[in-house]
């Protein structure tokens, strides 16, 4: 009775059962499937890599170096992460046309396919902040008035008050923040292009990041007014109030001159 026992209890008969209740449940789908799609996806981005060292040593390995260990004529891009990658060539700083005390922004050379591609290459180089999601960059919830003062505490030194730019030393410049992209300015933020220092999380938060964005959205928007007037690019008052002095008095000096003139001249005759 023992064998005859033994015989009945096949070793892959439990595999059997417990194959057909996860074929019943949909569990057996659950185990396979994603497995499927993590492999599909690693496939998608090694060949989104492969694009993108193609695209790399044309456009790029001559001042960052083959492997992107940088050189003489350009930084290391070891750790840049893919949110560099996008803002710099998105913007149409990079390639750089020539070398010089800051590269200006220009028209874009390369499709946002083929900057996907670049910056999953340079993510590959070394671990660094990735491109944000539209829900990391999007204003809905923001605070502008705390975006102001973020600004203005973090930012204006450089960028004026209301982000129209301003001149730094030696040839450098704080680019105007008009028309940028709400992504841009978040991965800018993010990476500190060129003379910009970076503002990880730990330093302005993912919110922090929003509520600047909705304030520069506020003070140069399409729709945004002046109550003031000619805003005079927004230098503030000190300049403002300069331009009313040599100007405004200037003009009321030459009309006082040549209303003395006139009278002069009416009593000559």
């Amino acid at each position: 009775m023992k064998k005859l026992s033994a015989r009945r209890r096949h070793p892959l008969a439990a595999v059997v059962v417990l194959l057909l209740a996860l074929a019943a449940t949909g569990g057996l789908y659950a185990v396979f499937a994603p497995a499927s799609r993590a492999q599909a996806d690693d496939t998608a981005q090694s060949l989104a890599i492969d694009e993108g060292k193609k695209l790399y040593s044309v456009g790029c390995a001559s001042c960052h170096g083959t492997g992107g260990q940088g050189t003489s004529d350009g930084p290391s891009l070891v750790g840049v992460g893919a949110a560099a990658v996008d803002f710099q060539v998105g913007t149409g700083r990079m390639p750089a046309q020539q070398p010089g005390a800051q590269v200006p922004k220009k028209k874009v050379v390369y499709t946002q396919a083929e900057i996907d591609q670049l910056a999953a290459y340079v993510a590959s180089l070394g671990a660094g902040p990735a491109v944000p999601s539209e829900d990391k960059f999007g204003t809905q919830g923001a605070d502008i008035a705390k975006g102001g003062e973020l600004f203005r505490t973090n930012c204006a030194q450089c960028h004026n008050f209301t982000g129209k730019g301003g001149a730094l030393t030696h040839g450098k410049f704080a680019p105007s923040l008009e028309d940028v992209s709400p992504k841009h300015i978040y991965e800018a933020m993010q990476t500190g292009p060129q003379n910009m220092p970076s503002f990880p999380d730990t330093t302005l938060s993912e919110q922090n990041k929003k509520d600047i964005i909705a304030y520069l959205n506020a003070v140069n928007g399409d729709e945004t007014e002046s109550p003031g007037g000619l805003e005079l690019g927004g230098l503030g008052p000190v300049s403002e109030g300069l331009f009313a002095w040599v100007f405004g008095l200037g003009t009321l000096i030459a009309v006082a001159v040549w209303v003395a003139a006139r009278t002069a001249k009416a009593k000559k005759s």
